[in-house]
């Protein structure tokens, strides 16, 4: 069965929890390897892991509710090792150490219940198990098939504990490629086992979608993708970490993955007791109020980026006041910098119909001469603390090209695209 992908294209934002035992530690989810915690120490962390202030059921009715998210992943095992499930293939589980909770279950049970996309998160590696990943690189013989059975297996029980799961999220696929991990053979099974589900590619071998990490990095046109995107600056919970986004930047990432027809997966690190932090909270909370009223220009699935080399390229977004998303009818232009009375904007190949700001429903007059818009009688100054939206209606597909010079040339012309040059494509 062909992989359910169409919701996945449509999705537009989603929640990713990354949480383990590691938050205990407040310096991210890299910290035992970072710091080369013996391992008999790190598994004494489990005795005094909780979670008693993670409420999956108030998380994941807020993340659909108040924040505007449509699917949600949930970290089973990071690379630590330590299960967030009821594993039968290893006692290094919150079901048999002082938490005592299926936190996966919980999860699984909340997404259902407040009707969001279910994706779970299971890395190929383990720093704790014996054997380990390098222990089959380097003992082969006695090690390899051992831990590739660990690993598969440990995939299988999640596959066919918890109903319907819609993505496999695979991670930490050092130190093997597709080969060493087995990767068909792992993406077979769980094609049995979940007809439809989505694969990513981090298992060595190309997924369903494509998962660009810390950066906005589009697939090529029709290539489902999303970007997984910390809010500051650690995956994992860092006491430390206060470089945080303003709400103002995390609504600009999402307009960009709505151009580029890409998903934005915002991840939530949970202290080690599984409350949330006050500056993530506060931040998504005002981005989820700008969705209620923005939403429109954000679940678009039309493609309008700066691409200008492609065939069709007869789109652009180069405007020092905000750039664009758009639909089959309507463009929408994002404006992070209020630029005052009158708006202008050129390049505009498109007959425009109507002018109204998103949020408000308010109209305003417009004069378009040739490819020039003029939209008079907009406020001289607006509150830009988040982008003020407004909508361009248009008679058929949007379409907008300003080139390099001052005027566009009338014959066929190397097209100007702000990323390095063509010339470094040359021999």
């Amino acid at each position: 069965m062909a992989p359910d992908l169409q919701w996945f294209k449509e999705a537009r934002y989603g929640l990713f929890i990354q949480y383990g035992l590691y938050a205990l530690l407040e310096r991210g989810e890299w910290v035992m390897n970072r710091e080369h915690i013996p391992i008999a120490d790190y598994k004494k962390l489990a005795d005094v892991f909780t979670a008693d202030k993670l409420d999956f059921d108030v998380l994941l009715r807020r993340a659909k509710q108040d924040w505007g998210m449509r699917y949600a992943v949930m970290t089973c095992k990071h690379h630590d090792g330590f299960c967030l499930y009821d594993s039968q293939l290893t006692d290094f589980t919150s079901t048999k150490t002082r938490c005592g909770r299926d936190l996966v279950r919980e999860f699984v049970d909340a997404c259902r219940q407040h009707g969001l996309r279910i994706a779970l998160y299971h890395t190929l590696n383990d720093w704790i198990h014996t054997p380990n990943a390098v222990d089959a690189l380097e003992r082969p013989r006695e090690c390899y098939q051992p831990f590739i059975d660990y690993v598969h297996g440990q995939v299988r029980e999640i596959l066919t504990r918890y109903g319907k799961i819609d993505v496999l999220w695979y991670d930490g696929w050092w130190p093997f490629d597709g080969q060493g991990w087995q990767a068909e053979k792992l993406n077979a099974m769980a094609r049995q086992l979940q007809p439809g589900i989505m694969v990513n590619g981090r298992c060595g071998i190309p997924g369903d979608f494509e998962t660009p990490e810390g950066h906005v990095g589009m697939a090529r046109a029709g290539r489902p993708w999303e970007v997984y995107m910390n809010l500051n600056e650690s995956g994992g919970y860092h006491k430390g970490d206060h470089n945080w986004k303003s709400p103002k930047d995390v609504a600009e990432i999402l307009r960009q993955c709505a151009a580029g027809q890409g998903n934005l997966m915002l991840n939530l690190a949970p202290r080690g007791d599984g409350s949330i932090p006050e500056p993530w909270e506060r931040c998504v909370d005002k981005v989820g109020a700008w969705l209620r009223q923005n939403g429109e220009a954000i679940f678009t699935h039309e493609r309008f980026v700066c691409s200008l080399r492609t065939a069709d390229g007869a789109r652009s977004d180069m405007t020092h006041h905000g750039r664009f998303t758009a639909s089959d009818h309507a463009f929408y232009w994002h404006i992070r910098n209020w630029p005052g009375n009158p708006l202008r904007l050129t390049g505009v190949e498109c007959r425009v119909t109507a002018v109204a700001e998103l949020a408000t429903g308010r109209q305003f007059s417009f004069r378009q001469e040739g490819n020039r818009l003029t939209v008079a009688g907009v406020p001289e100054e607006m509150d830009t603390d988040m982008p003020v939206v407004l909508r361009f209606q248009t008679q058929g597909p949007p379409r907008i090209y300003n080139c390099g010079g001052y005027n566009i040339p009338k014959v066929e012309h190397c097209r100007y695209d702000p990323v390095p040059s063509e010339l470094l494509d040359i021999p």
